[in-house]
């Protein structure tokens, strides 16, 4: 079993910034080999891809954050890191990290509130 908790969210007013970080534990033995997502899910909307990187690094981001956004991971730690920049209302949302290697597993998410 595979587990991933989401820690960094909380509330921050418009224009700041957050870190939030993805820790994998469990039966992941090969984190590396492991395709790994933010994703977000505003109240009341669908759950959206925020920022994806590959096993090879690779990056892609949806196009309402790029250039604000950063997703980062540390292979050695397990750990996949979304840096979260200027920030807007419409960023709030749970977000959520999800790990695919033929499986795919999720994590339970981290609430971030961007207010004033």
């Amino acid at each position: 079993q595979v587990h991933l908790v989401e820690s960094g969210g909380g509330l921050v007013q418009p224009g700041g910034s957050l870190r939030l970080s993805c820790a994998a534990s469990g039966s992941i033995f090969f984190f590396s080999a492991y395709a790994m997502g933010w994703y977000r899910q505003a109240p009341g909307k669908q759950r959206e891809l925020v920022a994806h990187i590959t096993s090879g690094g690779r990056t892609n981001y949806t196009d309402s954050v790029k250039g604000r956004f950063t997703i980062s991971r540390d292979n050695a730690k397990k750990m996949v890191y979304l840096q979260m920049n200027s920030l807007k209302s419409e960023d709030t949302a749970v977000y959520s990290c999800r790990a695919t290697a033929g499986m795919v597993y999720w994590g339970k998410g981290t609430l971030v509130t961007v207010s004033s």
